[in-house]
């Protein structure tokens, strides 16, 4: 068994980050905890909705019932990027050159580093936000599907069109596939076809016995990994087509009890798997060898990140049962 440095927190733990070698653990009461040389505690929002890592820089951006917008240095200094009074900020995304995505409502908005605001309408509530991997390009999910939006230009949107309540939304890491998490028991994908006005195809992803409410791309995007079933289902992204008319893999199957978290390795084919009952698996893909990272504990596990070096994975539950593991030892 790993080395488990265990933290007891107070409340349910809605994401957990590294920036450096430090954990950072979101608390949906509004307080971020990192451990620093012990715990640290820094004050952020009046009720935390979401927390998420920068992908290009070592920070955090935070979102919550005091309708702010926050970033989040590794220093814990928080400065705001976006106040709405009396809305709930509980979809944000970062992208690239300083810009930051966030919603409320009909309406997402994208701030960029110079201090503008672009304002994106939808017909319904944005439920989820994505920056592209290439290009200053954004998708807002939404019931029915999804819009796509340059960010500098004023272009009309592409719609990617299907029918029911899309929860969430993630690009593929090339920028070939967006994915989105529905309220149903399924995912939706799309194969985004880069010749001018050729239609996207679409990508049925079902079977779930639970709704999806994590998933994680593998280090170089052939593989999606996602809970919501009794083990982790791990779509393979590796053809032209996705995962069209191939069956998924099934990782660290346990008898009805629920994945509810997943993580990649940041450079291996390696996920971390966090189950309904506080348990911690790490299975390779090539082999489906597992080991056990956690026993059970308390609370279903919420959260998963690992360092970058890929030594350490720290985990967060929504009992607030938390912890970093050294998987190097």
């Amino acid at each position: 068994m790993p080395t488990v440095a265990p933290l007891d927190l107070d409340g349910h733990i809605l994401a957990v980050e590294f920036l450096g070698d430090v954990p950072f653990f979101a608390n949906a009461a509004g307080t971020l905890h990192r451990l620093d040389g012990g715990e640290k505690v820094c004050e952020a929002h009046q009720g935390m909705l979401t927390c998420i890592r920068d992908p290009y820089s070592e920070s955090l951006i935070s979102g919550g019932e005091d309708g702010k917008v926050l970033r989040i240095a590794a220093d814990a200094g928080v400065s705001e990027i976006a106040n709405a009074p009396r809305k709930w900020i509980s979809q944000v995304a970062a992208g690239p050159q300083g810009a930051v995505a966030y919603a409320y409502g009909k309406s997402a908005f994208v701030h960029l580093s110079n201090g503008d605001t672009k304002e994106f309408t939808e017909e319904r509530t944005v439920e989820g936000l994505a920056f592209a991997p290439k290009g200053m390009r954004i998708a807002a999910a939404r019931y029915n599907g999804v819009s796509l939006h340059w960010v500098g230009m004023n272009a009309k949107p592409v719609d990617l069109d299907w029918k029911g309540a899309h929860t969430g939304v993630t690009f593929s890491p090339d920028g070939n596939f967006l994915v989105t998490t529905m309220q149903e028991n399924a995912l939706h994908g799309w194969k985004l076809d880069a010749k001018p006005g050729a239609e996207a195809r679409h990508m049925r992803m079902t079977g779930y016995p639970a709704k999806v409410k994590s998933l994680s791309w593998s280090a170089k995007g052939k593989w999606l990994a996602s809970s919501g079933a009794p083990a982790a289902i791990v779509w393979p992204f590796q053809g032209k087509d996705g995962p069209m008319g191939k069956a998924p893999l099934e990782l660290g199957t346990r008898a009805n009890i629920m994945a509810t978290a997943v993580k990649f390795h940041p450079a291996e084919d390696i996920l971390a798997i966090g189950f309904i009952d506080g348990m911690i698996l790490a299975v390779r893909i090539a082999d489906s060898k597992e080991a056990l990272i956690r026993r059970p504990g308390r609370g279903a596990i919420t959260a998963m990140s690992w360092s970058k070096n890929g030594k350490l994975l720290a985990f967060a539950s929504e009992a607030g049962d938390c912890g970093v593991v050294d998987i190097s030892a």
